[in-house]
């Protein structure tokens, strides 16, 4: 198929980009365009104007500043995954991000889009909750900055105001002595996970994130054990997966109780 009609518009400045989207009735923003591209040929989405942002300098740096690691939204997830300050700094993001489709897709897809997109079981949405990331908005009101655990609402909506763009997001730099884990169960290969785990332990405090699950990224931080089967069976009796004729609600509870107990296993037997 292909898409309804629509006017493109290629902004060469945040701020031009931000008037159009204050000005322009049903506008819809594109970086990578490997989520709406597919959705706008299906005409899941039809908008009648559309912001290409690719060339927005500076959207795409990736700086190490104090206390943490500033991602522009139009960092492609390849970069994220082979950044050397991610890597060092945030590992488990540069771990998700590698794990995303394939990498032709991973050289398209932003960072930016990907939490716009807010996807539930997507990998980038996951990590930015799990490590209490914060995501950097711009509106005609000025900068602001909210918590990825309240920017994600439910399924593909945020706090994302229609005036707003993405322009990054901040995540804590991992304190020294961190161990992580990163799992995701899919029936395909680059397919979007069934449900997927990402793990912190910081001494004896471990934080799990569950993707998938329900609508939204879900993070257990007040779990008081470092037990991997009693969390991992704690976990999956704090989540509460809808029904699916492809994929049951206790399949995808299943899931989240093995890969819970292995993330956390992973995490307790790295160096």
């Amino acid at each position: 198929m292909k898409p309804a009609p629509f006017r493109y518009h290629r902004p060469g400045s945040l701020a031009e980009a931000l008037s159009l989207l204050s000005k322009l009735d049903d506008a819809k923003l594109i970086a990578g365009g490997q989520s709406l591209a597919p959705m706008m040929n299906m005409r899941l989405v039809t908008p009648a104007e559309l912001i290409d942002l690719s060339e927005i300098a500076g959207l795409d740096k990736i700086v190490e500043a104090d206390g943490f690691i500033e991602v522009g939204a139009l960092a492609r997830h390849h970069q994220v995954a082979s950044s050397a300050v991610i890597k060092q700094h945030c590992p488990l993001v540069a771990v998700a991000a590698a794990t995303i489709g394939h990498y032709a897709i991973r050289t398209r897809g932003t960072l930016g889009g990907s939490l716009a997109h807010a996807d539930p079981a997507a990998q980038l949405p996951l990590v930015a909750a799990t490590l209490a990331a914060e995501i950097v908005l711009a509106g005609p009101r000025g900068e602001r900055r909210i918590a990825a655990r309240d920017f994600f609402v439910s399924l593909m909506a945020t706090a994302l105001e229609p005036s707003e763009m993405i322009v990054a997001a901040r995540f804590p730099k991992s304190p020294p002595g961190e161990r992580h884990a990163y799992l995701q169960f899919s029936r395909r290969s680059g397919d979007l996970a069934l449900v997927a785990v990402a793990c912190t332990l910081r001494s004896t405090r471990l934080t799990i994130g569950i993707g998938g699950a329900e609508d939204k990224p879900l993070v257990f931080d007040d779990l008081g054990s470092l037990d991997a089967q009693s969390v991992a069976q704690a976990v999956r009796k704090r989540v509460s997966p809808a029904e699916n004729p492809r994929v049951p609600a206790l399949f995808r509870k299943e899931l989240v109780e093995v890969l819970t107990r292995r993330a956390i296993q992973k995490c307790l037997s790295s160096n």
